[in-house]
């Protein structure tokens, strides 16, 4: 009888595993799940569950490891990458091959997909840049399929991030033949068709979409969750509030007013990240087309106050843009110097704040972010004389302002490293290279030097020769054209018990795969 009830116990035991379902905040509707034509946090964890590249994260180091290439050899050059593919299927059945992947990343690349991180391609594959920018052929572009299963790179130089820079959506492998059966409407349900760890079942839009796992998916057995649910609550208390009374599994969200409170929980997981908060001056509009006026609203800004007495969760100030990592050393920038901010405001024609424009600030509906901006607007107020309008946005229509019409003069931003490699940070300024796509360049900056620095930089070996080159670039945009006014290296702030869930580990990068999480 006992060994028939401890049968009986394991068999619930393992119905219980295959039935896990997860729930947790992403906080915004998406703007979408197409992997060309996405940008942001909320877009990326769907991505991580829906699709698989070359390479994929490793969930406690967050650096690459092999996911639908299961092993690559590189030449001693170090430039060119051949990869084996597993043999893996699409969530329809249709066998992933080479050729999808040469076919995906020429369709990032082509300027009629409008990608905004086609740059990142662009800027790494030989011939990938003449394509992106209508000055060569698609066939220019150093990529290959060497048989159905084998698949061939080249890069412009050796890129030790190369694997690293492989696991983001710029360098997806997309289902073409879903994309060509149903053209727009491929990511919805029922047409939807992927190659990672889950499919999509549900999408409700502003609530919530569900995914479930993927049957056919190379590494199914060790995938836990039957379902995760992507929560779109982009109200911090409420999410918060959900999770407290257990409705959320991880929440992604932590209201400002509440971190005293927060702070003493055992499911609150905080490290300091490689996450940096920015602001972005329109640097095509007047008056911030003049470096004067953007160092006085940079000088402005007591970032130690901020970080100390406003936001409390550890922060880390900076007037630089890109953290410490690999022998890289940040950036000074322009700090808090208010006489120095005051002086070059009158220098440029508004002494006092005596005759400035009206403008507006722009940032996502978020209570850190509006907190954030209100007291930026004080501080710009008591400094510099000038009132400033703010106004958020809902996340689809704040990128869309920000970064497809740039009908803003200042705007809030973030950027989470997609790898650890300085040049992450660094290439988003890069000069379009298309008049109407300038990619995550969102202030339309541009400075020739700092182009060139930066396609030197792409060709060097890492090391401190490389980080140099980099530093030059980040001096110039930082601190002598201030294109933007860096506040603080975030902390990675989530809620989940970890008593309760294993497969989630605290990282400086904040990246997650749902595809390890379980229940214990």
């Amino acid at each position: 009888m006992k060994r028939i009830l401890a049968v009986l116990f394991a068999l619930v035991a393992v119905m219980g595993l295959a039935a896990q379902d997860f729930i947790f905040n992403n906080a915004s509707e998406p703007q979408s799940l197409d992997p060309a034509l996405i940008q942001g946090v909320p877009e990326h964890r769907l991505y991580m569950s829906l699709f698989e590249g070359l390479t994929t994260f490793d969930p406690k180091t967050n650096l690459a490891v092999p996911g639908l290439a299961e092993k690559w050899t590189v030449s001693k050059d170090m430039k060119t990458y051949t990869f084996k593919l597993r043999k893996a299927v699409w969530s329809d059945g249709t066998p992933i091959k080479a050729q999808d992947v040469v076919d995906s990343w020429l369709r990032i690349l082509d300027p009629a997909t409008a990608s905004n991180y086609a740059y990142m391609p662009a800027a790494a594959i030989e011939g990938a840049e003449a394509y992106n920018s209508n000055k060569g052929p698609k066939e220019g572009v150093k990529i290959k399929a060497v048989d159905a299963s084998t698949f061939e790179v080249t890069f412009v130089g050796p890129l030790p991030y190369a694997l690293d820079m492989l696991t983001h959506y710029a360098f997806a492998v997309m289902p073409m033949h879903a994309i060509a059966k149903f053209g727009a409407d491929w990511i919805k349900p029922g047409n939807f068709v992927g190659n990672g760890p889950f499919v999509l079942k549900e999408w409700k839009p502003q609530d919530k979409i569900v995914v479930e796992k993927n049957a056919k998916y190379w590494d199914a057995k060790n995938v836990k969750l039957k379902t995760i649910t992507y929560l779109a609550i982009e109200d911090q208390n409420v999410s918060y509030e959900k999770f407290k009374a257990g409705e959320i599994d991880w929440d992604t969200q932590i209201p400002p007013a509440k971190i005293d409170e927060i702070k003493l929980r055992k499911d609150y997981q905080v490290i300091v990240g490689t996450t940096v908060y920015y602001y972005i001056f329109n640097t095509t509009r007047k008056p911030f087309d003049d470096v004067r006026v953007r160092k006085a609203f940079s000088m402005a800004i007591n970032r130690q106050e901020l970080t100390e007495k406003v936001l409390k969760a550890g922060d880390v100030p900076t007037a630089g843009l890109v953290p410490p990592m690999g022998g890289f050393v940040t950036a000074k920038g322009n700090g808090y110097n208010p006489e120095e901010a005051k002086k070059l405001l009158a220098a440029a024609g508004f002494p006092g704040g005596k005759d400035f424009p009206k403008f507006v600030l722009i940032y996502n509906t978020s209570a850190r972010h509006k907190m954030i901006a209100e007291w930026v607007q004080q501080q710009w107020k008591t400094t510099l004389g000038i009132d400033v309008e703010l106004q958020n946005l809902e996340w689809n229509t704040f990128l869309d302002t920000r970064s497809k019409t740039h009908d803003f003069s200042v705007t809030r931003a973030g950027w989470q490293a997609d790898y650890l490699d300085p040049g992450n940070y660094l290439e988003m300024f890069l000069t379009a290279k298309t008049p109407d796509n300038w990619g995550n360049n969102d202030g339309m900056y541009s400075n020739k030097k700092y182009d060139s620095l930066m396609a030197q930089a792409a060709q060097m070996p890492a090391g401190a020769k490389r980080n140099a080159v980099m530093q030059q670039a980040e001096d110039i945009l930082v601190t002598q054209d201030q294109a933007v006014a860096p506040f603080f290296f975030y902390v990675n702030q989530n809620l989940i018990d970890l008593t309760k869930w294993g497969g989630w580990y605290k990282t400086t990068m904040d990246v997650h795969p749902l595809k390890n999480i379980f229940k214990k």
